[in-house]
């Protein structure tokens, strides 16, 4: 497949969007724990739809899978199962921390674990610093760091500025704390999707060979990485069901307020919304990667940068900053437009690189 990291850097601002908005449905929610509308949600994410997607697109899927190596599958699958802690601790983030600061202080560990350790694993850095594509994908790589930096620096002047009543005005469990220790985790943990992509490579191979387009090749392999994830998640929600008594949940809505008028159809049906939603970010960036060339670790600096841009682009939508000054308002914007500047560099480093 020809490169093209342009069209990559476009799918990845659509698999962004996607993964900065996959929360907004859950809001809809009523009368449902955590667990029960998020365990609901990732069962469409994780399950159903990585299936619906792999057998539309890939010819023969089973063969495909049954026909990896038994190291391929496990460690595809396990690090999916160690992705699968840090994307059910992003949750909780976000819970506690509301969109654009529990995204940017989750993503900026994300990005960073997940960008530098490949290569660095792979020993590509030493040769990417000695050509002018690889110095210039490196930059764009420090860019996108600086910008999320400039971000959470935002997020700490909010937490300065604001008291505990007007952050519980926009996000209603508000714990910076709690949240932060949660975010680091969740950002190290998360980034094991990208060492999942890494590991199944044999099997998007094998899906080329079996006649899926090139372009399509990586959704076998979400499908093995997805199925962790959902074994991590089920197992702690329904842990968490058993122990605070909500596995009614799944057949009644608990304690409806009358001027909401939530209903068991409506809930599911955000929570499926959330959770198919939530799955196009790795549907993009599963094509987007196949796009970037050489350098296509470099998918996961731009995946990050923007789910961090539409996140808290989010965030000021819903007033997460209301109450705060106008420099820390112009601090979030100014890291925005950083991430942004980040993936036009890397895009410029890739595209360089298919000029040789």
């Amino acid at each position: 497949m020809n490169p093209n990291p342009f069209l990559g850097v476009f799918l990845h601002a659509l698999g962004g969007l996607a993964a900065g908005s996959f929360y907004i449905p859950y809001k809809k929610v009523r009368g449902w724990a955590w667990e029960t509308y998020w365990l609901t949600g990732g069962f469409f994410s994780w399950i159903i739809t990585p299936w619906v997607v792999g057998l539309l697109t890939c010819p023969d899927i089973v063969k495909v899978l049954t026909s990896a190596s038994k190291g391929t599958l496990f460690w595809t699958y396990l690090f999916g199962v160690m992705w699968g802690i840090g994307g059910l601790t992003f949750g909780l983030s976000m819970r506690y921390l509301g969109l654009s600061l529990g995204m940017a202080l989750s993503l900026g560990f994300c990005a960073v674990f997940g960008t530098l350790v490949p290569p660095l694993f792979n020993r590509q850095i030493a040769g990417m610093a000695a050509s002018l594509s690889g110095r210039i994908t490196l930059l764009g790589i420090v860019v996108c760091l600086t910008g999320i930096a400039v971000c959470g620096s935002a997020g700490m002047r909010k937490e300065r500025e604001l008291t505990d009543a007007e952050k519980r005005a926009s996000i209603a469990e508000f714990s910076f704390v709690k949240g932060a220790w949660v975010a680091i985790f969740a950002g190290v943990m998360s980034s094991c999707m990208a060492f999942s992509f890494a590991a199944g490579k044999p099997i998007a191979e094998a899906a080329v060979r079996a006649g899926t387009a090139p372009l399509f090749q990586n959704f076998p392999v979400l499908v093995v990485a997805l199925l962790g994830g959902f074994t991590t998640n089920a197992i702690w929600c329904l842990t968490l069901s058993v122990r605070n008594k909500t596995g009614r949940d799944y057949f009644r809505v608990q304690n409806p307020k009358p001027d909401l008028a939530p209903s068991l159809f409506s809930n599911y049906l955000f929570s499926a919304l959330a959770g198919i939603t939530w799955y196009f970010q790795f549907f993009f960036y599963g094509m987007g990667t196949t796009k970037m060339g050489k350098y296509d670790f470099s998918s996961w600096t731009i995946h990050m940068a923007f789910i961090i841009t539409f996140s808290s682009l989010w965030g000021i939508y819903f007033h997460e900053w209301k109450g705060t000054s106008r420099p820390t308002r112009r601090l979030v914007v100014g890291g925005i437009l950083v991430l942004i500047l980040s993936t036009i560099v890397v895009g410029i480093g890739n595209y360089v690189a298919t000029l040789r």
